[in-house]
């Protein structure tokens, strides 16, 4: 018989941030995998463009508006995929943004309070109406789920004038611990996935700087930028039953940097 855990046919992922980087590289391939796919982002093109992607390669997809840095939208939101899906499997609390500082100094205001509604509330709240969900229906004897959050391998090390996204991530990756714990027995899982540098619209200025390139990206084991589709088999790994055992855990993706 054929080992076929990778395969996720019937069920239902749901990737906030879905409509481009990394959020799409993980959706793209869940949904080539065979579940059924919700992205969540705030630009209306965007989720357009990126619901084509998805379902020219074949998958099965919807996409919603909902911007995650407001508690009640992240209800509504849930409750808007629910109704459309009956169910979701895998929760990916990707949505995130990163600040520009030129000092540690300078760090407050409204764009300091802007990164942590949508890096930490964002997260927290989406995670926890995912817990909600499947909690509800391990009790009504359906128990399982997979709830994972995009943190950063600079939580672990820390990054010059980037305190607030820093504490963001690391913050994070504390509540994905504190659900494991909580919701295993529910058969609930709860993973961190930790991106090392990636090609994404978030570095865009740091890709254009040969300074970076020199400093930064010529540390990296590989040698090279990540490719947000690098996160599609992860993302498939931990949708799937083949993950039935693994929580708790940051997973790092980086290219080797972290161990350089």
């Amino acid at each position: 018989m054929a080992y076929k855990p990778f395969d996720l046919t019937g069920k239902v992922a749901l990737v906030t941030g879905g409509n481009g980087g990394i959020g799409l590289g993980m959706a793209d391939a869940i949904a080539q995998a065979g579940a059924s796919v919700e992205i969540w982002g705030t630009s209306p093109e965007k989720n357009a463009k990126a619901l084509a992607q998805l379902k020219a390669h074949g998958g099965k997809a919807t996409a919603r508006i909902v911007d995650v840095s407001k508690e009640e939208n992240i209800v509504a939101g849930f409750e808007a995929t629910l109704a459309e899906h009956g169910r979701i499997d895998a929760c990916f609390a990707n949505a995130g943004m990163s600040n520009r500082w030129k000092s540690f100094l300078d760090i407050g205001g409204a764009d300091y309070r802007k990164l942590m509604s949508i890096n930490v509330d964002g997260m927290m709240f989406t995670m926890r109406e995912a817990c909600r969900h499947m909690k509800a229906r391990a009790e009504a004897g359906d128990p399982g789920g997979m709830v994972v959050s995009v943190a950063s391998m600079g939580a672990l090390f820390g990054a010059a004038r980037n305190q607030d996204y820093i504490a963001s991530k690391a913050a994070i990756i504390g509540v994905t611990n504190s659900i494991a714990v909580e919701f295993a027995r529910y058969g609930v899982r709860a993973n961190a996935i930790l991106p090392g540098w990636i090609e994404t619209d978030m570095t865009s200025v740091a890709q254009g700087s040969d300074s970076f390139t020199n400093n930064v990206i010529a540390r990296v084991p590989a040698r090279r930028w990540g490719k947000p589709e690098e996160f599609g088999g992860i993302a498939v790994y931990l949708t799937s039953d083949a993950s039935s055992f693994h929580s708790g855990d940051s997973i790092i993706i980086d290219g080797g940097y972290g161990k350089f």
